[in-house]
């Protein structure tokens, strides 16, 4: 059985301790970690990964310096720019989810353009969360339904019927999700989707999380046994029949 992950998603955490830690501006830390996400999309690639789904700006980060806001939107503008054209070289498809209500209209179309640039790649689906929350995400999934849905009471919906409304609609829930930085906690990301994810805690921070640190994530996770409510041994059976096709 192959027990790489199909989708990873990462929570990005510790730019700014990172910085603090060797007496830097929080905002060296933010740099650092941004073209960090280049390597670790790279390792995807190499690795067989289909899906990588990071968080870049929760909904909560608003509450921190407007500087610092300003400059976490400024380098996912310069991201945009530089980066998208190398990544469909690669067969990379960008998605991004999010409430873009906030973005300036440029920033907006900019979105638009590059998602519809990549949508033809097929080898790896980035997926960038900004301006993201668990809880956001699953109220306006219900709101959609309800209007596509006008005559329909809200008791009828089910979970299958729900899954197409949320902005992750199309991609595979997580198989693993990775949080750097030493927190130990989903902070509202993809609190839907995640429900049977296999979770991961490291105690780097992100800038220092590299290619190596991905494989000791994707170990820990191969040696976890993923039930979905059944018991070893129907686990075991399942994974018998399919290892001999």
């Amino acid at each position: 059985m192959n027990k790489t992950p199909r989708h990873v998603a990462i929570i990005m955490d510790g730019n700014g301790r990172w910085a603090q830690k060797r007496m830097l501006p929080r905002h060296i830390g933010h740099i650092k970690g941004a073209a960090n996400l280049r390597e670790v999309v790279k390792a995807c690639f190499t690795r067989g990964i289909e899906c990588l789904t990071v968080f870049a700006f929760s909904t909560e980060n608003w509450r921190r310096p407007p500087d610092e806001v300003a400059l976490l939107f400024d380098l996912f503008a310069q991201y945009l720019n530089k980066e998208v054209e190398k990544l469909s070289q690669q067969g990379g498809r960008l998605r991004i989810i999010g409430d873009r209500s906030a973005f300036p209209l440029e920033l907006q179309q900019e979105m638009q353009r590059v998602e519809a640039a990549t949508a033809h790649n097929q080898k790896l689906q980035l997926t960038v969360a900004i301006n993201y929350g668990g809880k956001w995400d699953i109220l306006q999934a219900a709101k959609n339904w309800q209007i596509a849905h006008p005559y329909q009471n809200v008791e009828q919906i089910t979970v299958a019927e729900l899954d197409p409304y949320l902005s992750t609609a199309g991609l595979p829930d997580p198989d693993l999700l990775i949080r750097t930085g030493g927190e130990s906690r989903l902070s509202n990301f993809m609190i839907w989707q995640c429900a049977y994810t296999e979770l991961y805690f490291s105690s780097e921070y992100w800038p220092d999380f590299n290619a190596k640190s991905l494989d000791d994530a994707i170990d820990g996770y191969a040696k976890r046994v993923r039930r979905f409510g059944k018991t070893d041994e129907q686990v075991m059976k399942i994974s018998a029949r399919s290892s001999q096709h």
